[in-house]
């Protein structure tokens, strides 16, 4: 990789700015490399143990039918293998201790997980199949057996995707994608074979098994469609552990070592971050989002997540927020920067205005302007160089570059300077003699007009306090002034007329203190309105219950006129009311006489 950045072209449209002020070295460009995938899909392993790291992308082709798990070794294509469907992670692990120490690939692809040692088919593991739906399952014996016609089958398949809980097999929504003259050949074809019901896989990771060091062995993390993460034996490929999340996962990180204690960061579609730990049933915490993720990494004990509303987070391993960045564009991908040398630890951010941004926290240290959308990144050895960053683009192309031995990044790096939005010169219409002349008028009497202004809040204060003072002597609040029986009174009415539902909502404000012997009286115009129970006694009340007292109101007359009518709460013996609620009337829309 040393000769291949001393004899590539320096490409200016791939370069970050000056060769004085640049920390990255331009190693190698092809925009034709025919490279599309994502950062899941690549990685960066020792495959053959001599120190030589090679570049492995699961390709999904220009196309989405040319799928291939591609090998470079420095700028040059080492192998191919063809893939038989769409991959979505590609991975290295050590699978044994035996010298030389030589990383498996592993390819997540639907939901198959195909294992290369020495870039040659080795084993091929596949997901359990779940359950089959019964009814399905019921549906599919009648066609077995002739008992059912085509139509109704379909009629049958329909109603059980819409009301079933547990979806419907491969087999049964393929049938319900046909036209009427191709069913018959599809049922005829397939009513013999078995009714397999299997999820795909939508992420993996690694997990260290008992040690922490780089060539230990490490098992398999899954994250499955049917909202599951599994983790794998690198050995036996068995089922080590189980664990059900609330929505489907779609990144994932994992630090710690399986035998020990271990914890997983789960991003899922439903815009949440789940936390669980080692023995865990259920995560631990939770993380809810305001957007979409679009990558998840971890650095130490923090959680950096970019989200699709143009921000990038970051929070502790509890959940706690601890800041936030608003990026300029739309972020693409997420990747992890780890230079051993200066331990220095950072975020790679690409993003859709052609730039990659590198982030220590949330202080932004680099800017790497790209030729192309980056569509996926990764950083670390490749080759022989212990820093190269390798960026593929959305048009295919590829991208290597190297860190200059002498970079050093720091706060200062990137003048960010004040927000684009404040560089923006506004319309500023010109001064009228209007504008001038209230100008000089503040100007020469601002201390007069802030006197008035005073002097009207003051005024308003004052109004409002007296108003709320008369409502008070008045019983007119919903809550009552007295502090021994404190009340709080709600009015509801319910219907269209001429009969209404009149509904009184009481409650006893009181902390521990029951009130009794309490009246409710309702005064009106006898001549509109007839009240079925104009005068009663409310039950005792008890410290916070609602409750819920309903009388019925008949409109007498048919002229289409409201009126109000009072409700009074007074205390038995005691001639003043401690509430009182005025109640405004609908018009009533039918007649007495009907």
């Amino acid at each position: 990789m040393a000769a291949a950045a001393s004899s590539a072209p320096s490409s200016g449209s791939a370069g970050d700015g000056t060769r004085a002020t640049s920390k990255w070295l331009d190693a190698h460009y092809d925009p034709v490399a025919n490279l599309h995938t994502f950062s899941s899909c690549v990685t960066l392993a020792d495959l053959h143990g001599d120190g030589d790291y090679k570049l492995v992308v699961g390709n999904f082709g220009s196309t989405g039918h040319e799928m291939k798990l591609k090998v470079y070794q420095g700028t040059s294509l080492l192998s191919e293998n063809t893939l038989p469907d769409l991959p979505t992670s590609v991975v290295s692990f050590l699978m044994e201790q035996h010298e030389p120490r030589m990383p498996a690939l592993a390819v997540a692809s639907g939901p198959y997980i195909y294992v290369y040692k020495n870039l040659r088919p080795y084993f091929k593991f596949t997901l359990p199949p779940m359950e089959p739906n019964p009814m399905e399952k019921v549906v599919w014996e009648q066609a077995k057996e002739d008992k059912v016609d085509l139509l109704s089958m379909k009629e049958m398949l329909e109603a059980i995707r819409e009301n079933a809980e547990m979806p419907l097999s491969v087999q049964s929504l393929r049938f319900l994608t046909l036209d009427p003259p191709e069913m018959d050949s599809f049922v005829n074809q397939h009513k013999s074979q078995p009714i397999k019901r299997q999820t795909v896989m939508t992420c993996m990771a690694t997990l260290k098994k008992n040690r922490v060091d780089e060539d230990a062995i490490s098992c398999l993390v899954i994250g499955t469609e049917n909202m599951e993460i599994l983790i794998l034996d690198p050995e036996a490929f068995t089922i080590l552990s189980k664990v059900t999340i609330p929505s489907v996962p779609t990144f994932l990180d994992v630090a710690g070592q399986f035998d020990v204690e271990y914890r997983l960061t789960v991003a899922c579609r439903n815009g949440s971050i789940y936390i669980l730990r080692r023995d865990s049933k259920r995560p631990k915490y939770c993380i809810e989002l305001s957007a979409q993720a679009v990558g998840l990494v971890r650095i130490q004990k923090n959680i950096i997540v970019a989200c699709s509303d143009e921000t990038l987070r970051g929070y502790t391993q509890k959940g706690k927020k601890l800041w936030g960045v608003t990026l300029p564009a739309t972020p693409i991908t997420l990747g992890i920067m780890d230079e051993k040398f200066q331990s220095f630890q950072a975020v790679l951010v690409a993003l859709a205005n052609l730039e990659v941004h590198i982030y220590r926290d949330k202080n932004l240290v680099n800017v790497i302007q790209v030729p192309d959308i980056v569509t996926s990144i990764s950083f670390g050895h490749y080759g022989r160089e212990d820093n190269t960053l390798i960026m593929t683009t959305k048009g295919g192309g590829l991208i290597i570059k190297i860190l200059k031995r002498t970079s050093t990044f720091h706060k200062g790096d990137t003048a960010v300077g004040v927000p684009v939005a404040q560089s923006i010169k506004l319309s500023v219409p010109k001064k009228t003699k209007l504008y001038v002349d209230q100008t000089l008028r503040e100007r020469e009497s601002g201390v007069a007009m802030h006197q008035v202004f005073q002097t009207d809040l003051s005024r308003i204060r004052l109004m409002a306090a007296r108003a709320y003072v008369r409502a008070l002597e008045c019983s007119m609040t919903p809550v009552s002034e007295s502090l021994q029986e404190p009340l709080k009174l709600n009015a509801v009415v319910q219907g269209m007329g001429p009969t209404f539902k009149l509904c009184l909502n009481l409650q006893n404000m009181s902390e521990n203190r029951a009130v009794a012997n309490l009246l409710i009286c309702f005064v009106y115009d006898e001549n509109r309105y007839s009240i079925e129970r104009p005068f009663f006694k409310a039950p005792m009340l008890i410290p916070g219950l609602n409750y819920p007292l309903a009388t019925f109101v008949e409109c007498l007359g048919d002229q289409g006129i409201s009126d109000i009518i009072k409700v009074f709460v007074l205390s038995e013996g005691n001639s003043r009311p401690l509430l009182t609620a005025h109640i405004s009337m609908p018009v009533s829309e039918g007649l007495a006489a009907a």
